[in-house]
């Protein structure tokens, strides 16, 4: 009699029970924690690993680049008063600053694809 265990799981990958096959028939065994051990996991990564971009994106100019970065050099290029000019956004205009900005941003995703085309022209210039 052979055992093939298989391990079912929901949408997520958290564990939800064995499927216990032998030759005669199948039957569900609830999962316990103990065994899983003896399930194999993700290898962890270290941080240089997770910090070290993917080089997938050779055509995205903007791949590796921060927000905060991005909001930090077109300050300092153009400065808060020209910025809210360029830009029509509360948050360059009324009490501007870069913590409430990247707030704003990644809320509101026609602002950021205004902010990020506009660096992305300054980076030409």
């Amino acid at each position: 009699m052979i055992d093939e265990r298989t391990l079912e799981a929901d949408e997520w990958g958290k564990p939800l029970a064995f499927l216990v096959k032998s030759s005669s028939s199948a039957q569900r065994k609830p999962y316990k924690s103990a065994t899983l051990h003896s399930i194999s996991t993700r290898p962890s990564k270290t941080m240089a690993e997770e910090n070290t971009p993917p080089e997938g994106q050779p055509n995205n100019p903007l791949h590796g680049v921060k927000l905060a970065t991005i909001v930090e050099s077109l300050v300092e290029h153009y400065g808060w008063e020209t910025l809210a000019t360029k830009i029509n956004i509360n948050c360059f205009k009324s009490n501007p600053s870069v913590k409430s900005s990247l707030k704003f941003l990644r809320r509101t995703p026609w602002a950021r694809d205004k902010v990020e085309a506009l660096y992305l022209k300054m980076k030409k210039e």
